[in-house]
């Protein structure tokens, strides 16, 4: 069992599981592609394990997991990239554990509306897909088979097949990247159906990865967080250390009142 709050060292890894959330990566820890800000291990990966989905679905029963994130590496290597498998994990977890709510935090998938379908029809409470940076940058922060047209696409593709569920993104800050900037992000992001979220600072993981441009000051987060709340999004988390399943518990109260 691969968990992000591990393998991305993530910071507020014994704050979420104090308080019975984690995030699950599924599909190996091994990523097909190679994202320059990300610190999950890129490589040739290996072969799904079949009875994961079930074994996954054990394991957050025993932990009695509230609420879970359900991630997984990119997997181009694969006919449908791995959505057939992701989309039976999330059966399987609502199947076990019918108390918990589950959020599924997905790979661009190409785009391919068939490939999110799956995803969609398995019926997780949230669809997250983390658009990371704003426009100008996405090329230089990205994996070449990723794009921030590719990640609006399928944002908006998850609400035309169903306007009920909910969706949420994710921004890194300190690429160099714009004030303007950060807001036409937000504004892409609202015209695309997005209810929810989340920025964060950018933290070098290795010196092989990108250099942080600016550590940008906890003051303007909250300035980021009051502009773009006007646009109407249900909920924001801003803050240094946020990260995209950052205290992804909270919106359980926001989701229940809509």
């Amino acid at each position: 069992m691969h968990t992000v709050c591990e393998e991305a060292s993530c910071p507020n890894i014994s704050e979420c599981w104090g308080v019975g959330t984690a995030t699950i990566m599924i599909m190996g820890d091994i990523c097909s592609r190679a994202c320059r800000f990300c610190n999950v291990t890129s490589g040739r990966p290996s072969f799904l394990d079949p009875d994961e989905p079930k074994n996954v679905a054990k394991s957050i029963r025993d932990w009695n997991l509230r609420y879970v994130v359900v991630t997984s590496v990119c997997r181009d290597d694969l006919e449908d990239e791995g959505s057939s498998h992701f989309a039976k994990t999330i059966c399987e977890i609502k199947r076990l554990c019918p108390d918990t709510m589950v959020e599924s935090l997905i790979p661009d998938f190409s785009a391919n509306q068939s490939f999110i379908k799956k995803i969609v029809d398995a019926r997780p409470h949230i669809i997250s897909h983390n658009i990371e940076t704003v426009r100008r940058l996405s090329d230089k922060v990205r994996d070449h088979r990723a794009n921030y047209d590719q990640s609006l696409c399928v944002l908006r593709t998850i609400k035309d097949l169903d306007s009920r569920i909910f969706t949420k993104s994710s921004l890194m800050l300190g690429l160099g990247e714009t004030h303007d900037e950060v807001l036409q992000t937000g504004h892409d992001l609202k015209n695309c159906g997005v209810s929810i979220l989340t920025l964060g600072q950018y933290l070098r993981p290795t010196l092989s990865h990108l250099p942080v441009k600016e550590f940008v000051h906890p003051s303007k987060f909250f300035d980021y967080k009051t502009d773009l709340k006007k646009m109407g999004f249900l909920h924001i988390a801003s803050g240094p250390l946020v990260r995209s399943s950052f205290r992804a518990s909270e919106i359980v109260n926001i989701i229940k009142n809509q």
